[in-house]
């Protein structure tokens, strides 16, 4: 997406008060678009911090970054046109802000999306090296691409294509797996009728498709915007307008999605790493029995296929909520009387 100050290099005024008529509108727009991204930047660090409680992640304070470039990528452009239209001075450094801070935002959001497509803090708590380096690459070589182009070096112009057109294909496929493998514990959760996973397995699927709709809805916007960037409007304020608001009408229903918020009961209950190959859930078992029978119960005959640890001093028929991983740990059942 190009800025204003891009735009002004390629368009040509005979007359300078043409010119000021054009772009007299710039510094108003940039101050409201300005405010309003303020406010949602204020709204989404108040909301997650007093949310910290229930926060087990870091994935929300890594998207707070986003909407803070782009309030400072507006707060430097109304600096600049204010500047030129008002004090007569256009200053090349403020410029030059806005030029590096734009990049660094568009870099953002797609390191954002690469995240959330990964299923970063979503379905396993940290990335894989691999992840990591896969990431780190594609965010240097779009940093680079968008210097060249916003540079205007020739040939940029489709490296800029192609590294967007490789991320998104990148992030549609990280997000069709993680669909699929939802969709198989939904599956496998239903079979085994274990009810008390489902809701958060199904939040999850809910978030990815919501996400997998907002990219498809900036792919449409963005290939509109330049198919038809003549035909919007006459005047360039109008185009730039109505491109900002779906810009924070996307981004805006993303941070919703994936804003802090009352976990679901087990939505925490993730892997450490991403590992390849089938995984399969643990079997389930249930016993009930009243308090005579659980008084005179012989645990050792209900320890069937389950390899104890003779050394563990954990007690095999501790029960309760704060032993139980233990007792699991220990190769113990823990058995519950009804």
């Amino acid at each position: 997406m190009d800025t204003a100050v891009d735009h002004s290099k390629k368009t040509m005024f005979t007359n300078p008060a043409e010119w000021e008529e054009s772009y007299r509108p710039l510094p108003f727009l940039f101050f409201g678009l300005l405010v309003v991204w303020i406010i949602l930047v204020g709204v989404w660090t108040i909301n997650t911090w007093s949310k910290r409680r229930w926060q087990t992640s870091n994935l929300q304070w890594v998207l707070t970054a986003v909407p803070v470039l782009k309030a400072l990528v507006l707060g430097l452009s109304f600096v600049f046109w204010y500047s030129c239209l008002n004090l007569s001075s256009c200053s090349f450094w403020v410029a030059f802000g806005v030029f590096v801070s734009r990049i660094f935002f568009e870099t953002a959001c797609f390191i954002a999306f690469l995240l959330i497509s990964h299923g970063y803090c979503i379905m396993h708590e940290q990335l894989s090296i691999a992840e990591r380096r896969s990431i780190a690459g594609l965010a240097s070589l779009l940093y680079l691409t968008l210097t060249g182009y916003k540079a205007a070096v020739p040939q940029f112009a489709v490296l800029v294509v192609l590294i967007y057109l490789v991320m998104l294909y990148v992030i549609f496929l990280h997000v069709s797996r993680n669909l699929t493998v939802l969709r198989e514990q939904l599956q496998h959760i239903q079979d085994e009728g274990v009810h008390m996973m489902h809701t958060a397995i199904s939040t999850k699927y809910t978030m990815f498709k919501k996400f997998q709709g907002a990219m498809l809805m900036m792919v449409v916007a963005e290939v509109l915007m330049h198919a038809k960037a003549e035909g919007v409007a006459n005047e360039y304020w109008m185009r730039l307008l109505v491109r900002e608001w779906t810009e924070i009408g996307i981004f805006f229903y993303i941070g919703w999605t994936f804003r802090s918020r009352e976990l679901t009961p087990f939505f925490t209950v993730i892997p450490t790493l991403h590992v390849s190959g089938q995984r399969m859930l643990p079997p389930i078992y249930s016993v009930e029995m009243n308090e005579k029978q659980f008084n005179s119960l012989d645990f050792k005959e209900w320890h069937i296929g389950v390899v104890r640890r003779p050394s563990s001093p954990v007690d095999p028929l501790c029960c309760g909520p704060i032993c139980a991983s233990s007792a699991v740990d220990a190769g113990a059942i823990c058995i519950y009387s009804g």
